[in-house]
């Protein structure tokens, strides 16, 4: 199967009436500020959408044209494709989109100009292709175990793509592993071919960091958003009962994303900070190029040594961007006003057809 034909894609935007681009992603994952976002620009907004689950965006009033579909991944069928085409739509891919779509449909098939690389998500969800990224790049990251096999201590076990922590579990011995994959087996979670791509590394006993990047390719200039921790069950469950009682429950921890929250770090961690986005986007312009364009986010843990230790990365907007749709600290510091990832993502659409320069930043 063919690629999408980058040249395909900017003779689509070149016929596109640049006064009247409408910014489009599917109703899901961090959609509802990408659309509160394009709409402060100025930008027409359309909502690729489920049968019924169109009701938030209906309710908050942010999108003014609804694609509905019987399913999320009838994204790519070529009907909606010339609908979203026939609105000069630009794409704003979320981990929903990405989910749902597929990759390889993503990468294939999918003939609408998107914001961002759409090369670089598939570096994302093959988790081999992240850690050379991350290790090319010289931050610090957790030491990965190679086999269950070679587990001999705390170990955090995790599957390729989007799932929101789905999936994820911790394992201190082979044995405990085994035992694991076979209660996520009967719970659907995971299926047997995940099994052979199950990543397995050091826990790193830490706070989490989720740290939100917005890499601007005309600015060519790296930008700290917003920082998040997440809400995950059971595990968080789990840290609400007392530590004698814990045990007697005899739930297998779990770390499902159920929600975020927004978070601040000490002052003095942000040198290292802004060094991992620094270090993270120069690598990717020569191993995945243009490399990082737009939001990107890095998950980390910081340990008792004041060490940020990066353990995933999203090459896309992330769900804890949800946090600061009226802005974070940092995203003001920067904008001299509240400003969440949506928006952002929208004025630099907007500066890249003032600027003439659109197709640097759509693939």
């Amino acid at each position: 199967m063919s690629k999408v034909n980058r040249q395909e894609i900017l003779d689509i935007l070149k016929g596109y009436d640049k006064e009247d681009i409408t910014i489009a992603t599917l109703g899901s994952h961090s959609s509802l500020h990408m659309f509160q976002g394009a709409k402060a620009e100025g930008f027409k907004t359309a909502v690729v959408c489920e049968k019924g689950r169109e009701v938030p965006y209906k309710r908050f009033n942010v999108v003014d044209e609804y694609i509905m579909v019987d399913k999320f991944s009838d994204i790519v069928n070529e009907d909606v494709q010339q609908q979203l085409r026939d609105m000069n739509s630009i794409v704003f891919p979320h981990g929903s989109f990405v989910a749902y779509a597929g990759l390889d449909n993503v990468e294939n098939i999918f003939n609408v100009p998107m914001f961002g690389n759409r090369d670089i998500l598939r570096w994302e969800a093959e988790r081999d292709l992240e850690r050379k990224l991350m290790m090319e790049s010289g931050i610090r990251i957790p030491k990965k175990i190679k086999d269950s096999a070679d587990i001999e201590g705390t170990s955090m076990v995790k599957f390729p793509g989007a799932r929101g922590g789905r999936g994820y579990f911790v394992a201190n011995s082979t044995e405990e592993y085994d035992e694991k994959i076979d209660t996520m087996l009967k719970r659907n979670w995971i299926e047997d071919e995940d099994i052979k791509e199950a990543h397995i590394e050091e826990y790193v006993l830490g706070c989490n960091y989720c740290i939100h990047y917005f890499f601007s390719g005309l600015k060519d200039e790296v930008e700290l958003m917003g920082i998040d921790s997440r809400y995950e069950s059971t595990i968080d469950g789990l840290v609400r009962v007392p530590a004698k009682d814990q045990l007697d429950i005899g739930a297998a921890p779990s770390y499902v994303i159920t929600g975020n929250h927004p978070v601040v770090m000490r002052e003095s961690l942000l040198p290292q900070v802004f060094d991992i986005g620094d270090r993270i986007t120069e690598t990717a312009k020569d191993m995945v190029p243009p490399g990082f364009n737009g939001p990107f986010c890095m998950q980390t843990l910081v340990n008792d040594d004041l060490e940020v230790v990066v353990f995933e990365m999203s090459a896309r907007s992330d769900g804890g961007t949800n946090t600061f749709m009226n802005g974070s600290a940092y995203s003001y510091l920067y904008h001299g006003e509240p400003l969440s990832m949506g928006r952002r993502m929208a004025l630099e659409i907007k500066n890249g057809i003032k600027e003439d320069r659109l197709e640097e930043i759509i693939t």
